[in-house]
Order: structure tokens, then C-alpha cells, then sequence
């Protein structure tokens, strides 16, 4: 699930998936700003698989589970990197 494998391409691999929503959060948003800003940059990008929303869901666990994302004020915020 968190990578790819016989039975899961690499664009649906759950770090790939995770990977697609840091850059779509170069600026905070709401889950479903976030959920529609990833969906039409993967469209853009001839990306014809099918996402649904229950596995972006479990991206976003990925990414909050490692310490990347955060929310604050109902948006979902990339967390910067200490130095």
C-alpha cells in the first residue's frame, strides 16, 4: 500500500499519492480544496487512474502520521522543516 508493488502502480501507491498532495499544499486548504486541486493537477498530467477519496484519505493519514501535514484553522497546512 505505502509502495508500489505488482498489485499497486506507482501513481496509486499510498507515498505517491502523498507525495501529489505536498505540492498541491503550497497553500493551506480545506480537505475538499485540497481533494479538488490534486484531482484536476493529476487530470493535467494525463494521470487516468482512478483516485478515490477513501485512498487520498488514507494518504493524508500517511502524511499526518510522519509529521508533514498539520491543521490549523480548519486547513490542512504542510508543516515546515525544522532546521
Amino acid at each position: 500500500m505505502l509502495l508500489p508493488d505488482k498489485a499497486i502502480p506507482t501513481d496509486q501507491a499510498l507515498l505517491a499519492i502523498g507525495a501529489q498532495i505536498l505540492i498541491q499544499l503550497e497553500r493551506p486548504g480545506s480537505v475538499s480544496a485540497v481533494w479538488d486541486r490534486l484531482l484536476e493537477w493529476r487530470s493535467m498530467r494525463g494521470m487516468r487512474s482512478a483516485l478515490p477519496f477513501w485512498w487520498f484519505s488514507l494518504a493524508l493519514d500517511v502524511l499526518y502520521a510522519i509529521g508533514v501535514v498539520d491543521e490549523h484553522n480548519g486547513e490542512l497546512v504542510r508543516k515546515s522543516r525544522a532546521v
